[in-house]
């Protein structure tokens, strides 16, 4: 019986990897194709197979020669750390009050907040402009920074990260004499670090990827890499092969930030299914 039983299991624990990978290589094929097209030759570039027929770095070495790949890459650092920074300093300080401090108007500050996701974010794209003409920070990475850098779904996110913090803790603190910030500071951030670890990789993702938003507020020799792409498709009359290569070039540090905070961001996801 038993050994009948282990059978089976084997075999439905076969079955469900053989499924997972199967629906990983489905999930992953557009990039998978689209980093082979990067080593393709001229010849062989608008064909489906994904092993070149000669592996070239032609297309590699094209858009480095042809865009300033060093500076738009710093730039994309700067645009994507700072936006990073400030979202997750404001949006911890501002869900900490939400979920743990009563005061008038909490309910109503919170729906205001999960209100405003439902608004489109092109909505925004005037008022933000006449804000930072007014500002003066035109061709300047602050004005790129400061109109989406805190998010609502990152406010919503650490409020109930926060919220599963016993308040026994928060008490004892201070009855010890410890100030809010303080509290904050060292008691709350420290618990809510798988949180932060998901914010960062979301904020990433879209920080790294703008496009609309830095080319419209900055000059050419600011655009980060997603906003300096769009030379690819246009100087070269549309060579796919320099477009693969800049993509996958432009993908490559996402990748690498979700590796290295995935198990932060899996147990996130997990404990937010469970609750």
């Amino acid at each position: 019986m038993n050994s009948k039983k282990t059978v089976k299991d084997i075999i439905g624990t076969v079955l469900l990897y053989t499924a997972l990978i199967i629906i990983a290589i489905v999930c992953s094929g557009p990039f998978i194709w689209l980093l082979a097209s990067s080593f393709k030759g001229a010849e062989d570039i608008y064909t489906l197979s994904i092993i070149p027929k000669e592996f070239s770095l032609q297309n590699y070495r094209e858009v480095f020669s042809l865009l300033s790949v060093g500076t738009m890459l710093w730039n994309s650092v700067i645009i994507t750390v700072g936006g990073i920074l400030i979202d997750i300093v404001f949006s911890s300080l501002c869900a900490y009050p939400l979920a743990k401090i009563d005061f008038y108007g909490k309910k109503l500050v919170s729906t205001s907040l999960i209100a405003t996701m439902i608004i489109p974010a092109a909505a925004g794209l005037v008022v933000n402009y006449l804000t930072i003409s007014r500002l003066q920070l035109m061709d300047n990475f602050l004005g790129v920074i400061l109109p989406n850098s805190v998010a609502v779904f990152s406010i919503i996110l650490l409020r109930q990260s926060y919220m599963a913090i016993p308040g026994e803790i928060i008490e004892s603190a201070r009855i010890d004499g410890a100030k809010e910030l303080k509290i904050w500071r060292i008691i709350m951030l420290p618990q809510i670090m798988p949180s932060i670890a998901t914010i960062v990789i979301m904020d990433f993702i879209g920080k790294w990827n703008t496009f609309l938003w830095p080319l419209i507020v900055l000059d050419v020799d600011k655009y980060p890499v997603a906003t300096g792409l769009k030379y690819l498709s246009g100087q070269f009359n549309y060579k796919f092969g320099n477009v693969a290569a800049g993509t996958v070039f432009a993908v490559i540090p996402i990748i690498i930030v979700f590796i290295a905070f995935q198990k932060y961001y899996i147990n996130t996801m997990a404990g937010a299914i469970k609750g």
